[in-house]
């Protein structure tokens, strides 16, 4: 996928909410979404249009798209394999995305972002059951672990301290000694902390 090398603050304001982008600064005043935001390119309107049924099926799918960072080719072909499974397409297409190996670092804490878990990933610092892995969207699986490498734990230490704080899912365990975690259970689409409209996704991709 092309890497997004814009603000990414112009990101949350195309959707009018925050999609914690930018890891902490997303919590703070200086957060592009604290005042009155406009869309990006456009003077802040008193009234805005009625959005119609497609604009507002295609909006929620690029929100969705942006949290995750993933391609638009990507994330087609995550909601094919999502039809092909049993079960409500919509959360099974989350749980996908949930269990990508970047959103899982940064669930852990061990990335203040998915862009920084993303880097990190690439850099080589992580390993998943012992073995080095570098690919951000490799999915685990039920019982994978993914840890720090015990040679760049020195690296990564003052972000690692930096969240140790922040909650993890129940379906993941953390130990923040050896800097592990690891994939007990299926993702539980309650605790994605967004609010997501999957029915309007699938119908997207459904015309």
């Amino acid at each position: 996928m092309g890497r997004y090398t814009n603000p990414k603050c112009r990101l949350c304001r195309r959707e009018g909410e925050k999609l914690f982008l930018k890891g902490d600064r997303c919590y703070k005043r200086s957060c592009a979404l604290s005042g009155n935001a406009s869309l990006p390119g456009e003077r802040p309107k008193k009234r805005r249009s009625r959005m119609s049924r497609y604009r507002v099926q295609l909006r929620e799918k690029q929100k969705v798209r942006r949290i995750y960072g993933v391609g638009e080719r990507q994330f087609r072909n995550y909601m094919e394999q999502a039809k092909r499974k049993k079960g409500i397409t919509g959360d099974i297409l989350l749980a996908i995305l949930e269990k990508r190996l970047d959103n899982i670092v940064y669930r852990c804490g061990f990335a203040s972002s998915r862009a920084q878990a993303r880097q990190l990933i690439v850099h080589g610092h992580f390993g998943r059951n012992g073995r080095s892995l570098d690919i951000p969207s490799t999915i685990l699986n039920e019982g994978d672990t993914i840890a720090v490498k015990k040679g760049r734990r020195d690296r990564v230490k003052d972000i690692v301290e930096a969240n140790k704080e922040r909650q993890i899912p129940n379906w993941m365990e953390k130990n923040l000694e050896t800097m592990e975690c690891q994939v007990v259970a299926p993702p539980n689409v309650e605790e994605i902390g967004y609010t997501i409209a999957t029915n309007l996704i699938v119908e997207f991709y459904s015309r």
